[in-house]
Parts: C-alpha cells; sequence; structure tokens
C-alpha cells in the first residue's frame, strides 16, 4: 500500500494577485449562454434590456420566456433572411391586457435593440413573473437629533397612527433633503 501525503486542513486560500473589476454581464454571459440558445434567445439583448424595451412598468409585471422561430423551409434557399419568430412572455395577470395592446409596439422595439425583424409576433402567458425587476424604495433620511425632535413636536397632535406614520415619512424626506431652492 502506497501512503500518499495528505494535505493540512489549515490551508487558507490566497489570491496570487488583485483581480481586475469586470462587469457582471462579463462573468455571466458564458453560463448563461447555453440557457438562452435552449429558449432560443441567441443573446441575452432581449433578457438584458427588457426594461429598456418595455419601460421599467412592464419590465416588473412581465418578462420574455422564449423565442419560437419557425421552422425554415427545405426549398427556401439557405442565404435568405430567416422569418420571424414568436416571443413567448410571461405576464402577470392583471397586466395582460395592457401587453397586449402594446403588442406592435414592444415589437418594433425589440427588432430595433437587433437592427433586423427577428420577432414578428407575441405569445403572452398569464403567470406569476419569477424574478421582476423591482427597486427598493430608497431609505428614509437620517435626521440630526434637532430635527427628529421637532419633527416629532409638530406630529404630537395626531392621533390617527396611519395619518402619523405617512406625515412622519413626509417630514423625514423634506427635512432630510435639506432647504429648498426657490426658482
Amino acid at each position: 500500500m502506497i501512503n500518499k501525503p495528505q494535505r493540512s486542513a489549515s490551508r487558507t486560500f490566497k489570491p496570487s494577485r488583485p483581480s481586475s473589476v469586470r462587469s457582471v454581464s462579463d462573468l455571466l454571459g458564458p453560463t448563461l449562454a447555453d440557457s438562452l440558445k435552449a429558449r432560443g434567445f441567441a443573446t441575452a439583448d432581449i433578457v438584458g434590456r427588457w426594461a429598456d424595451i418595455v419601460g421599467a412598468r412592464l419590465a416588473t409585471q412581465s418578462q420574455p420566456m422564449k423565442i419560437q422561430w419557425p421552422p425554415r423551409p427545405k426549398t427556401e434557399a439557405p442565404e435568405a433572411a430567416p422569418r420571424a419568430a414568436t416571443l413567448v412572455l410571461r405576464v402577470e395577470s392583471a397586466f395582460a391586457l395592457e401587453v397586449e395592446m402594446s403588442a406592435a409596439q414592444i415589437i418594433e422595439r425589440i427588432n430595433a435593440v437587433f437592427g433586423w425583424r427577428c420577432v414578428g409576433k407575441l405569445r403572452i402567458r398569464q403567470g406569476p413573473v419569477e424574478h421582476p425587476v423591482r427597486r427598493q424604495p430608497p431609505a428614509a433620511p437620517k435626521l440630526t437629533p434637532l430635527q427628529a425632535r421637532t419633527l416629532a413636536d409638530d406630529l404630537g397632535g395626531i392621533e390617527h397612527p396611519g395619518l402619523r406614520e405617512a406625515l412622519e415619512r413626509l417630514g423625514r424626506q423634506v427635512r432630510g433633503a435639506g432647504p429648498v431652492k426657490a426658482p
């Protein structure tokens, strides 16, 4: 029996040199490429720029699922441009009608991203959007102790808890923003 040398358990990882800063899209691009190709996306442009294409409001309520390319007829010349595909979207149920009414504009914007008529129609699948692009509300600005005390004094006479909480948030925003400059 041959004894192999054992590695010590106290070994720590030390990078050989500091790595250069790289964007997340550069790191994830090759990893996502196979998954995107399986769903018909040649590139991540539609998925990555979805908020730019449909706007922030619809981007939180919809997401591209896959592109269905029509089969190429055998009689068609190989150098002929491919026929337009169908983009399948998952849309929150409440926004399905709005997406359907905006379909022509969405198709036009997608084709503008690619520079040719790659998408010809949309197919809408209603359901929950798995990972919407939602922004976290900004944190309330911190007030100095004097500002906090005067805000509490100003709100002291308000009995309704919901109204008091709303006015406190508003007061924090106004007082935390600093002096308002006149135009």
